[in-house]
Parts: C-alpha cells; structure tokens; sequence
C-alpha cells in the first residue's frame, strides 16, 4: 500500500469515530445556531446604524438648514477676501513700506512658497492633507468623544480646509453648529479648489505673530520677511519648520514682542520648531541627515534685526501719502456714487474718507508716488543739521496735566520741490523732527507768506492788464489806503522806483500802488486758479493781502506751486504726490493725469519772471543764492519776510522745477536778527541736494524763453516812458522789456531846464534872490508831475548827480563865519559851512597888509578849496538868499612882509560888504584861525539822507 493510501485510510477510520460518537452532528447544531445569531446582530447592527446614521444625518440637516447653498464663484470670492497690507513705492518703484494696517500681510503665489514649508505644514497641521476629501472622519469622531466625554486631551478634528473655511467664512464660535457648516463647506470647498489653491489661501491667512518691527503680521510672506528678512521661497528647513509652528500659538512662539525687540526666552518657539521636524520626519519628508543638521540649527542667530516701519523712517512721507490715497478713493467713490465730493456735507466727506481708509488697510493696494528717493533721503539730512539752524525760543505752553509750562521751540522749516510741467512732487521736508512737531510744514502749516505774495498779486494781475510793466515807475512815498498807512521793512522810503526794482528790492508801497491799481476780483480770481485754498473773504478787501497779510496764510505747497505757474508760461498745474493707485494684481485704480489751467499770457509769465532774475543779482534781496549753490542755472525767485519777521520765505523756479522754503517758529515768534534770511541758505543747501542726484533735471542748460509779443525798448528812467533829449541829456536813458501790446508810445515830458544850486550835496532849483554866480544850467524835473515825490532815487538807473527836485528853504539868519581857513602847499582851503542854505563862498583879497580887500572869485558849496593866490586872503559863506557871512580868520599868502596888521584902514572898512569888523580882532598871517568848525546839528541836516536801503 502507498503512503497516500495509508493517508486516506487513517481519515476514513476518524471520521468513522466521530460519527460514532456523535460529535460532528453536535457541531452542525452548534454552527447552524451561531450563524444565524450572527446573521440577527448584523441585521440589527445595520438597522441600528441606519437609524443612527439617519438621525445624525438629520441633525447635521438641522444644524445647516440655514446656510446657505454657495456657488463656486462665491466660495472664491469669500476665501480669497483676506485683507493684505497696502504697500507704498518711491518713483523708481522701489519700495517706500507698507501702510498702516492691524495686520500686517503680503499674498504670495504657492509658487513662490519654500516646498520645506508646505511640507512642515502639512506635517504638523494636516498629514493625510493630499488623502482627504476636506474632512477626516476618525479625527472627527475622536474629537466629538473627546467634547462628549470633556477630555482633558483634546487632539481636534479640523484639517486645512476647515481651518480656511473656520478663517474666512465662518467664525471661531465653538459649537456643533458652526463645527457641522464648517464640514459641510470643507466638502464643498475640495469639490470646488484643488488642493495647491486650498494650502495657498491657508499659508497667506494664517496668522504668525509679530514681526521685527512688532507688528502683526499674516500669511508666510510677511511672516519670512518680518522673522528672518527673507522671501517666503529662500526659507531654509529650520526656518520654515520654526514658521509652520507658529500658527498653533503664535503669541506663545513669536520671538518678538509688540516694540520689535527679540524676547528674552525664546525656547517655546525653538522647542516647537523641533517638535516640527520630528513630525516632518516621523512623515518621511525629510532624511534623517537634514533632521539632524536643522536640529543643530542656531534659529535665534538669523532673526532679523529690527526694522524701522515706513511710519518710522519716514513718517511725514507716510502720513501725506496714506492721506492723499484716502482723498483720492474717496473722491473716486463718492463719483461712483454720482456725488460730487467738494459739494457733501462733512459728515458723508467723513464716511467716504473712512471707508477708503479701510480700503488702504485691507486691500493690499499699491500706491506709486513722485518722491526721489535719494533726494527725498538728502533733504531729511540736511533738516537734521543743527548747524543750519539759529537759536530756540521760549514758549509758554499747557502740558499733558493742563499746566503753564516754559518750553524750548527749536526753528523749524517747510520745503518742497516741484516739477513744473506735471505737478510732480520730486521731494519736500515735512520738518526737523516728526516725533516732536507731527504736523507736515511743507503741505499742512498755513503761515502768511510775506513779499513772496507780490510776484502773485502785486505785479503778475498789473501787468497783465497792461497797467504797469517792468520799467514803469511806482512812486515809493508815504501812502494812505483809509485807515493804512503802510512802510517799508527799512522803515524808509526811497522815491522814484520801477516795478522791476522795486521788486527786487523787496519794497511794499510800491508793489501796494501796483496792485491797487490792477482789477482785484480778477487778480483773487487767478489767485485762487493758482491753488490758493485759504484764502478768507475778509482778504478780498484788505490791501495788505498784496504784500503777504493774510487771515489763515498758506501752505508752502500752495505757495511753491503757484510759482510754478510762472515757470510754465502761465498755466498752473496742480501739485500730485501719487502718480498711480492699482489693486494687489497690477490693475489700475486711479492714474493720475495732469490738467494745465491757464492764469497768465506766456508775455506776462515771462517779464515776471525776467524782473524776479533781479531778486536774486546785486542789490537784489536774495544776492547771494548764485554763490551758495553748486551749479548755475536760470532762476527766478522772491525772498518773503513778514510782520515782525515771524516767517521768512524764498522761493525760486526755473525751467523746470520749482522750489519753496518757509522757517520760523511752529508758535509764530520773531526770528532774531542775524537769522531772518536763514531760509535762503536752506533753500541753496536743499536745490544743492536735489543737484546731487538730479543734475539735468536741476540744473537746466537752456533758460526761459522769450515768448513771442515781448520787445525791450529805451525808456526813460525816471517816467517809463520813450527817451526825450533832456532825457538823453541828464543820462537818464535805461531799457526795459515790455509787452508789446502795452509799450510806451509817448516821450517822457517830466523833464525841464532850468538854473539850480548845490547844497549839502544835493542839488535844488535856484530863487529869485539866489546870486548867479552860485547858479548852473540843467536838467529838472517837472514837479508838478511827481507831486510830493522824493527823487532822490532814480529809478534803477546811474543818474550821477541828484536831479533839483525843489527849492532849498532858507533858515532866516546870516551864514556864521567861515572857519579853518589855512594855505598849505599853494592850497588854500577852509572847513565846510555846514548849515543847510549855504550855497557856495566868496573868496576876497588884498595885494598886502596895508591894501583894500577885493572879491576874486566865489566857489559852490561842494568845493572848500583852490589855489592859493598871492596876499593876503580871506572867505565869506553865502545862503540861497544871498546873505553872506562875516570874513573869516585871514592868511597871508606869497607876500615878502607877512605881518599882521594892527589896525585896519578906513579903506579894508570900506571895502567890507558887511561894513563891520571881523570878529577876529587881531587875525595872525599863515596862521588858521583858532576856531574850531561848528559841529552841523540834527536840525541842519534834516534833508540829508543815508542811501543805504537794508532789503528783506
């Protein structure tokens, strides 16, 4: 027998036995049983769990009956509506800082995402993230154990598509309710997003604590710059392993705290950074080689070093453009809404304004400025440089408790640069010190602006009605306009000026005669077209508004711009800061586009410009701006000090740009002599700083041209009329520009001859009883033209001697004696007379001691010497009326005997004109008479004047 017979043989006799004792039938029994008791509880198993899966479908049903059914548009709309920091830029486009925001975050593509970060996220947060279907049953499940029994240990249940859904759709409210719609829309949301869309949304929402500068930030863009100073794709493994941690506890983990500084303890983040790696290796996402070596990783070496936010480096430039945006999106929203936004109440202004800030927080816009970064960044410096500045003031002030308090001011300054053709801010200082003073100088400080105001409503509004041009002549005399009686800053007046030096010698009577006779709602009208906002309807009827009086003042923006006008043939084109507003995708917001508003003819521009030249050449208030700067190029300006030299001002344009300086005191105060003019050294060091980096646009080489329709004619200096041959004759012949539409056709008729004297240096008409001898032939001015005028300037021009412009009063008394008569090297000479109506001395002679006295000659007042004749010799002084003074001490001159007589003849006492005795009695040959010369009093010389004008 085989063995597989054997086999079954042995088979055959078990089973055999079995049967025999029963037992296999006792099985099936037991099978059958069982079977059909298994069959029962999985039949009530499944009733049950339907039941069950009944009821909580019915629950999860009426927990969600009210949330709404969302299409995917709108799920995309909603979860990709996170606010994201709006962000500043300078021209170049490079970046100026993000705006102010509560949250500070920047969108990043995944593209653009370090793969070591979405690997540690998804590690830590969500391991079967690329399994799931946005919910994970099991954790589910645990989780509701877990709140059902009030476990201590509570794991959660959401996954990264209920974490998105909970951030941007629902809330963080704990209950079923929110927790049943945030898994129903976690669903939704995977149907609807692939899984690279659903990690992108989450890693820029997500919150990571603060940044170096001690804002909060969100989403792993700010968070890479704001940790380490990286982009979100170049963090390395510990780095984006420290990041991935954060967001359980992000407070707990950030290294910094809310000032931006590094925490002391900082071993929570770390330890949770490893805690990362663990899991990102635990995942197999890592080799154990690169766990080990970010393990030793020294996280707290490469935090980033503290940043100044955009609002700390540069505050005055962040503020303006967070608040030009906001009046730009509000006009823009205001205009959607088919509202004129100048014309609404302030309560809806207000509401707009507000709104359009929250878009600047929120919507990640970008915003492109006009600033120069380099020169903007050189300005500032130079704002800061103590040295350029003059001394504090003290204040009286009420402190934080309501308390006086003496405080130290320090000078502040205003400055702004402007391109002319577009409006384009290039730079501007806002002030010293922003922490100190937060108002901005340059765009927000309204201060009056002084003689600057004359280029723009003195002369520009007169000369384009053609009522004056540069060479007419404005009378500098006492004027009376009511009650107002204006001067001079030199408290003098100065006569006979043109427009053109009286501008550029800063004088305020004439630039008020000016605007006085110029149309004055039409020159406000211009004024206002030039950007001037605040101007008061008080000003409209106050004359000192021409010379920078005005109620609320105005700002250096405002006043720099309306510069700018003349610089660009006369059109006015309004001051932009922001070139260009667009969304976090590039799309335009607004763009701006400049709009050229004619004030000026390009002939009136122009000969304002050409008489503003002079402000800044010899004699001109602002002499010495050519040689502080580092460059040459065609400027025009005007120096601006006012009332008691509280605000002093220069402002110049060429070409191409503009630029404005305002000093003083934030609490107007006076500026100390000595520092009055200190705004024009800042205006040379700022247009140095701006040439630094911007020559061509700084520096033009062409100069302003002459437009068509000006011509320079001859004119006579002292009308502004054509030249007469008396005219010709005194030299009084200058040239001038002019508008050809309003050039003189007439000849100068003020000019007459006739005889006149010298007196004190000046020369005056002769009277009736005047002596001829005294008299000379020449030019005079026709008084009766220029009545009450004082001529003793002509008109800018070298007139040499001072044209007879009246009569020399007489003071009623006979000449004293002449004194400190003397001969000296052949020379006979003797003191001047002094006295006011002295016109000239007669010289008398004797052939010797014992001869008669005879006249020989007779000189005018401004000669005291000539040669000495022979014998001996004495000198009377004559008035304008023709009383002659007593002899003087006589000399004796060239005579053999020179002795001195005792007694003189009946024959010398005949031949005195006064017939009396000399008073000196016994008078000494060769020697001088003791007498010393009479000192000239107040009273005598009250016609005298000092020619030296201080300019302001």
């Amino acid at each position: 027998m085989s063995h597989l017979e054997v086999i079954k043989e042995k088979w055959r006799r078990f089973i055999a036995y079995l049967n025999e004792k029963k037992i296999i039938q006792a099985a099936d029994k037991t099978y059958t049983f069982t079977w059909n008791l298994f069959l029962i509880i999985v039949v009530l198993a499944v009733l049950g769990g339907c039941l069950a899966a009944g009821a909580g479908a019915g629950f999860l049903a009426s927990l969600v009956k009210n949330e709404p059914v969302r299409a995917q548009a709108t799920m995309k709309e909603e979860i990709y509506n996170y606010s994201t920091t709006s962000m500043m830029y300078f021209n170049d486009k490079s970046e100026l800082g993000n705006l102010r925001a509560d949250l500070n975050r920047d969108e990043v593509s995944i593209k653009n995402i370090s793969p070591f970060v979405k690997d540690a996220v998804i590690s830590t947060e969500d391991e079967y993230f690329y399994e799931h279907e946005g919910v994970v049953p099991k954790a589910i499940i645990r989780a509701v154990i877990q709140e059902v029994t009030g476990s201590a240990n509570r794991s959660g249940g959401s996954t990264l598509t209920q974490q998105l859904i909970k951030n941007q759709i629902l809330t963080n409210e704990v209950s079923f309710d929110r927790k049943a719609k945030e898994i129903l829309l976690a669903l939704r949301l995977e149907h609807f997003f692939t899984k690279e869309q659903i990690l992108e949304a989450y890693l820029n929402i997500v919150p990571f604590g603060r940044s170096s500068s001690g804002h909060n930030v969100a989403g792993i863009q700010a968070a890479a710059q704001g940790v380490f100073g990286v982009n979100a794709k170049d963090l390395n493994l510990p780095q984006a392993a420290f990041l991935a941690g954060m967001p359980q506890n992000p407070f707990v983990y950030t290294p910094f705290t809310n000032s931006g500084d590094v925490k002391k303890d900082t071993a929570a983040g770390t330890n949770r950074m490893k805690t990362v790696l663990k899991r990102m290796l635990t995942a197999g996402k890592i080799t154990p080689e690169q766990y080990e070596k970010a393990m030793k990783y020294d996280v707290k070496k490469h935090f980033t070093k503290k940043k100044e936010s955009s609002y700390e480096k540069y505050p005055y430039l962040s503020m303006e453009v967070e608040r030009r945006s906001a009046s730009i999106l509000a006009v823009q929203a205001a205009k959607k809404d088919g509202k004129d936004y100048s014309k609404l109440k302030q309560k809806e202004k207000d509401e707009y304004r507000q709104n359009a800030y929250v878009q600047l927080r929120q919507n990640g816009l970008r915003i492109y400025t006009t600033i120069n970064k380099k020169i903007y960044d050189e300005m500032e410096k130079t704002a800061k440089n103590n040295y350029l500045f003059g001394s504090s003031h003290t204040v009286r002030v009420k402190n934080d408790k309501g308390k006086w308090v003496y405080v130290q001011q320090p000078q502040e300054v205003g400055s702004i640069l402007i391109e002319n053709k577009t409006g384009a801010i290039i730079s501007f200082v806002g002030g010293r010190d922003y922490k100190r003073e937060q108002l901005n100088h340059a765009t927000q400080a309204l201060r009056q602006n002084g003689s600057t105001m004359k280029p723009l409503l003195a002369y520009a509004p007169a000369i384009e009605e053609g009522k004056i041009q540069p060479g007419y002549i404005l009378p500098d005399t006492p004027l009376s306009i009511g009650k107002y009686k204006p001067n001079n800053f030199d408290k003098r007046f100065h006569g006979l000026l043109s427009a053109r030096t009286a501008l550029a010698k800063s004088y305020n009577i004439p630039a008020l005669r000016s605007f006085m006779m110029a149309d004055h709602a039409d020159a406000f009208n211009r004024l206002e077209k030039m950007g001037f906002s605040s101007i008061a309807e008080a000003d409209k009827s106050a004359p000192s508004v021409a010379i920078g009086g005005l109620t609320h003042g105005v700002t250096v923006e405002e006043n720099t711009n309306a510069f700018a006008t003349f610089g660009n043939e006369g059109k006015f084109v309004d001051a932009y800061l922001i070139s260009k507003i667009t969304d976090k995708h590039g799309k335009a917001v607004y763009q701006h586009k400049s709009k050229p508003v004619s004030v000026y003819s390009p002939q009136t521009s122009y000969l304002v410009l050409d008489m503003m030249r002079d402000v800044l050449k010899p004699g001109g208030t602002a002499a010495s701006i050519p040689g502080r700067l580092n460059f040459h190029a065609d400027w025009a300006g005007k120096t601006g000090t006012t009332s008691s030299a509280k605000d002093s001002w220069f402002v110049a344009t060429n070409p191409n740009v503009t630029l404005g300086v305002w000093h003083g005191y934030d609490k107007p105060a006076a500026l100390p002599k000595g520092q009055q003019h200190i705004s024009q050294t800042l205006w040379a060091a700022f247009a140095n700083d701006a040439y630094k980096y911007a020559p061509s646009l700084i520096a033009p080489k062409e100069r302003f041209s002459i437009p068509s329709g000006i011509v320079r004619k001859e004119i006579c200096g002292i009308s502004g009329k054509l030249p007469s041959d008396l005219c010709r004759k005194a030299g009084l012949v200058t040239t001038d520009l002019f508008n050809v539409k309003y050039a003189p056709n007439s000849k100068d008729n003020s000019l007459d001859t006739g005889l006149y004297v010298i007196a004190n240096g000046r020369k005056y008409k002769a009277s009736d009883s005047t002596p001829k001898e005294f008299t000379k032939n020449g030019v005079m001015v026709d008084q009766e033209l220029f009545n009450g005028v004082d001529l003793k300037e002509a008109a800018g021009v070298d007139a040499g001697d001072l044209l007879p412009d009246k009569s020399l009063p007489e003071n009623g008394k006979s000449p004293g004696a002449v004194t400190g008569l003397t001969v000296k090297d052949g020379k006979l000479s003797w003191s001047s007379s002094g006295e006011s109506d002295v016109i000239g001395y007669r010289i008398y002679q004797a052939a010797g001691t014992s001869g008669s006295f005879r006249k020989i000659g007779s000189v005018t007042s401004d000669q005291t010497s000539l040669s000495a004749p022979s014998g001996v010799l004495y000198v009377t002084a004559v008035d304008i009326a023709g009383k002659e003074s007593s002899p003087s001490g006589k000399v004796t001159y060239g005579t053999k005997k020179q002795e001195t007589p005792k007694k003189e003849s009946k024959e010398e006492k005949k031949d005195d004109p006064k017939k009396d005795k000399p008073k000196d009695k016994k008078p000494t040959e060769e020697k001088p008479s003791g007498d010393k010369p009479k000192k000239p009093s107040d009273e005598q010389n009250t016609d005298k004047k000092d020619k030296e004008t201080p300019s302001n």
